[in-house]
């Protein structure tokens, strides 16, 4: 269900509010230019900052635009696991295909902890669960051992998002959980790396300025053309590079504004990119083709 080029979708904002129109005509684009899936209310999406109205509303805008095309999987974590179940069950009834759960950030719960987490979400929603694990925003990083037990004692967990930046974690969790447990990259600098391990794609940030190259490069990736697929890395590497000089979604949103796409607004604690990491954002933006 889940594979290839799955953007993490950022959400426009215009004087503060949701930019429905722009999130819709984004949400098109990305599947118009080949994209396999998308996220809404991800961590790019500044889930963090939004109320849970807004949280709500992104994913049925994105249900309603995507109109089955392809698979929604909602970001609907929390370390609140009563919170995560209502997010949870709000994307089912709202049409969404699957679930993206971040390991509970803050409170740093235990390996047991992980698990009851994920095993009172998958027991009270029926909904595909995509674990994302990024132990560097939540501090927890879940263990091989307990993703395979989350994966064989759970039956809504069918895959991970691993932001873990660790490329050995891949043929780890293949061996622990088998091959249908699916292995999505958290990372665009690694995926490629990622796939050759036996990664079946990316949920990726620059896909959301680039989704014709990334939906191009994870095509030929997971098909065994690596030398194609290199090709294509090397134009966006620079533009991998630039999305994290500074908080994400800044350098992304920035990048999206050049491209007539949406505002570079964002909500704080983030504030606007330098002057610097605007002029690399051009800089990498003209060098993979996307702006003269």
């Amino acid at each position: 269900m889940f594979g290839g080029s799955i953007p993490a979708l950022i959400t426009p904002f215009e004087g503060g509010n949701v930019d429905e129109k722009a999130f819709r005509k984004l949400v098109s684009w990305q599947i118009d230019q080949g994209s396999k899936g998308v996220v809404p209310c991800g961590t790019t999406g500044e889930s963090p900052t939004m109320d849970h109205s807004e949280h709500q509303k992104v994913i049925e805008i994105c249900v309603d635009e995507v109109a089955s095309r392809v698979p929604v999987l909602a970001g609907t974590g929390s370390n609140s696991t009563s919170e995560a179940i209502s997010l949870t069950r709000f994307a089912k009834d709202a049409g969404a295909d699957g679930a993206l759960i971040v390991t509970p950030y803050y409170n740093k719960p235990s390996q047991e902890g992980m698990f009851q987490h994920f095993k009172a979400i998958s027991d009270n929603v029926d909904i595909p669960i995509i674990i994302y694990n990024i132990p560097g925003r939540s501090v927890v990083d879940m263990s091989v051992e307990t993703m395979a037990r989350c994966f064989q004692e759970l039956e809504n967990i069918i895959g991970v998002k691993d932001a873990t930046g660790n490329l050995a974690r891949v043929p780890l969790q293949r061996m622990a959980c088998g091959e249908d447990f699916i292995q999505l990259s958290g990372e665009d600098q690694t995926a490629l790396g990622f796939n050759a391990h036996g990664g079946h794609g990316c949920i990726s940030v620059s896909a959301n300025i680039a989704p014709k190259l990334i939906a191009d490069f994870q095509h030929a990736s997971l098909n065994g053309d690596y030398k194609k697929a290199l090709e294509i890395q090397d134009k966006l590497t620079a533009l991998h590079d630039v999305m994290f000089i500074e908080p994400s979604p800044g350098p992304v949103k920035y990048a999206a504004s050049l491209l007539g796409l949406c505002s570079a607004e964002m909500r704080l604690p983030l504030t606007p990119i330098s002057q610097e990491t605007q002029d690399k954002v051009k800089a990498a933006l003209k060098f993979a083709g996307l702006l003269e």
